[in-house]
């Protein structure tokens, strides 16, 4: 256990006046008792240079030959040899004092510097690692862009070549439709080509919106009210589905951005929540002002939470990978086109969900 600093100097007193009151009270005729105790002084000097460095192993030195100095004169006085090997002892007291603190100031400030240097490589270490995680970050966004970039150019063409057969076979089967009657088998055959071109047509129309640039004209946008009017129009869908669908909407200011796109985003955000959410479930989609805090300067907050079974740990991080959707007969493109359009407004989304009791998904937009 280390010594604490306080204790130290009290410590090499007693050490001090405890040799020395045994050289004085030690009588002459026992040598070899004194060669003892005058070997002992070393013991503090070197204490001191150790733990003081060259101040305390010279200032020990000079206190323990103030102490000494009388013994040696008045008591080996009448034997001048053993004063002159006293006086040299003394000289010897303050070589060692002097050199060993010499050296361990200069331990101690070598340890001090190699601190200093490990704590400035942790700090590099540090900032090399953020900058490394933030490469990373930079690649996957590029790659996501690339990809992005490639099915931009796929839908582009897939809407040319699709859109016009599906609208050609739709019209075809609703024609052929109107000659059979709504119990006969080739009318519910007609019924489901009907439907299966529809959920065609909305696979290409997302393409479409994916592939669509983001770099249209901003306005000021008053999102408390498009909230309101996106919950009114889907009061209906809520109803048929028997979930609860609330809305509230806190004062806010405007934000600049593309009108339709935003409403785009933040009905695909009420959609997938009503989908997601069983008979019996709540929906609620709040608005809110946040000031700025940290790096993060004052924005708008929309979050969207439902009551439904949640999303796996697993899917989580996949919940914005085109393609990758949990409802059946999605297309797993919706969310890929809400973060894309928050994005391309400055804004963040993020989820937050735990299995079994729901999903809240948070859209930041700053002001």
């Amino acid at each position: 256990m280390r010594l604490p600093g306080s204790a130290r100097i009290p410590l090499l007193a007693v050490f001090i006046v405890g040799i020395s009151l045994f050289h004085y009270l030690t009588p002459l005729h026992l040598p070899a008792l004194h060669d003892l105790f005058q070997r002992l002084y070393y013991l503090p000097i070197i204490l001191a240079a150790f733990w003081f460095g060259l101040r305390g192993g010279l200032g020990t030195a000079v206190v323990v030959s103030i102490l000494y100095v009388p013994h040696v004169l008045f008591q080996w006085g009448a034997r001048p040899s053993l004063e002159l090997e006293k006086f040299l002892e003394i000289l010897l007291y303050n070589v060692v004092g002097g050199i060993t603190g010499y050296l361990s100031q200069k331990e101690e400030e070598r340890r001090n510097e190699l601190e200093r240097a490990a704590r400035r490589l942790e700090d590099s270490y540090r900032t090399l690692r953020g900058q490394a995680d933030l490469i990373i970050g930079i690649e996957e966004q590029l790659r996501q862009a690339e990809r992005l970039s490639a099915l931009g150019e796929m839908s582009a063409m897939l809407a040319h070549e699709i859109r016009n057969p599906l609208g050609s076979i739709r019209g075809t089967a609703e024609i052929l439709r109107d000659d059979f009657s709504p119990g006969d088998r080739k009318f519910e055959f007609l019924e489901i080509l009907i439907k299966e071109t529809d959920r065609l047509n909305r696979v290409v129309e997302d393409f479409l919106r994916l592939a669509r640039p983001l770099d249209g004209e901003k306005k000021r946008c008053d999102l408390a009210a498009e909230l309101r009017e996106l919950v009114a129009l889907q009061e209906s869908e809520a109803t048929a589905r028997g979930v609860g669908l609330s809305l509230e909407a806190g004062e806010a200011p405007t934000v600049a951005g593309d009108r339709e796109r935003l409403r785009q985003a933040f009905l695909n955000l009420i959609l997938n929540a009503l989908q997601a959410t069983g008979e019996g479930g709540r929906v609620a989609v709040s608005l809110a002002m946040r000031g700025a805090g940290g790096d993060t300067p004052a924005g708008v907050e929309i979050t969207v939470s439902d009551t439904g079974r949640g999303i796996d740990p697993a899917q989580r991080e996949k919940i914005f990978t085109p393609f990758f959707t949990t409802k059946e007969g999605g297309t797993g493109l919706g969310l890929v086109i809400t973060q894309r359009i928050v994005e391309a407004h400055g804004g963040t989304i993020g989820l937050e969900s735990e299995p079994g009791r729901g999903t809240t998904f948070r859209v930041w937009l700053p002001v």
